[in-house]
């Protein structure tokens, strides 16, 4: 399999897999939404009470307008920073050997966020405070702070009177275990295909239009070439000007341009949660892959043994 980018920003990436098949395209897809690792807030513990008084005699209350299993979901969507060679999963954390689950706790495999927000006091003029991701406070490495991309994710509100308090404990997981693990989402792909023109009279009526496509080109006769087109936004810029003809336009017959599947190609497509970048997610999931096949091979060679 030959892997090329396309294209790729921060968290969305376009690849161009050829010299393949559907089923192992479509493994990597299912590696990608259930074997890649990521971090996820796991646990959460709220501290409940009454604040005392502060310098204006003012109480708070550790409640919100959101209830605490809401609030405790909200944070299992937020996404944590992923470094793998930082952290292991908990069951493989040797610190946590012979402690049942709920004692588990080695900064080998969690990251414990602080947050601590109290609402309007009586003399504010605002009425509610929005707590939101980046009022989340890493006890640790700053490298593992909220990404600044996500810092404006809501949380809950707060009123006059009212804080509220917890401690936020992430860790590894699979997205085959839960949603919250998995580091990317809208996993696709389809065919890659050329476009060719067919019949150039038929097609003068859509070169008329003078569609300009992604790149700033017109869409007439001489982007076509002799082997059509092959870039892979151009020939998507191409379909949907084809579809303006005929469901805009009101167009109807031949358009005079074909689109014709390429043997062994294969346009992937998705994007991460901001947890991991969409290389290294890619990467990851071919490693997953690898690494059940060659426990496949070492079982196949001990049965046949």
């Amino acid at each position: 399999m030959k892997v090329k980018i396309i294209s790729q920003n921060e968290r969305d990436i376009k690849l161009l897999l050829s010299e393949t098949s559907v089923s192992n395209v479509n493994s990597i897809r299912r590696s990608i939404m259930t074997d890649v690792p990521k971090m996820a807030i796991s646990k959460v513990r709220f501290e409940m009470g009454v604040k005392e008084p502060d310098s204006n005699g003012e109480r708070f209350e550790s409640i919100s307008a959101v209830p605490d299993e809401v609030i405790a979901h909200r944070l299992a969507l937020i996404p944590i920073p992923t470094y793998f060679e930082d952290f292991v999963f908990p069951e493989d954390d040797p610190a946590n050997q012979g402690l049942p689950e709920d004692k588990w706790g080695s900064p080998a495999s969690r990251i414990i966020y602080h947050c601590s927000v109290q609402g309007p006091g009586k003399e504010d003029e605002e009425e509610f405070k929005i707590v939101s991701a980046g009022d989340l406070n890493v006890l640790g490495d700053s490298k593992l702070e909220i990404p600044e991309h996500c810092k404006d994710i809501p949380i809950t509100l707060l009123s006059k009177g009212q804080y509220i308090e917890f401690y936020a404990y992430a860790s590894l997981g699979r997205g085959n275990e839960h949603a919250k693990w998995a580091p990317a989402a809208g996993v696709g792909y389809y065919k890659n295909t050329k476009a060719l023109l067919s019949d150039k009279k038929a097609a003068k009526e859509i070169f008329n239009l003078k569609i300009k496509l992604n790149d700033g080109q017109v869409l007439n006769e001489k982007i076509f070439g002799k082997d059509g087109v092959t870039d892979v936004d151009t020939v998507e810029a191409i379909r949907k000007a084809v579809l303006h003809k005929e469901k805009n336009v009101g167009s109807v017959g031949e358009s005079g341009i074909e689109f014709e599947e390429i043997p062994g190609e294969f346009v992937f497509h998705y994007e991460t949660d901001g947890s991991l970048s969409p290389i290294d997610v890619f990467n990851r999931a071919c490693e997953e892959l690898k690494g059940k096949f060659d426990s496949i091979s070492e079982q196949l060679e001990i049965a046949l043994s």
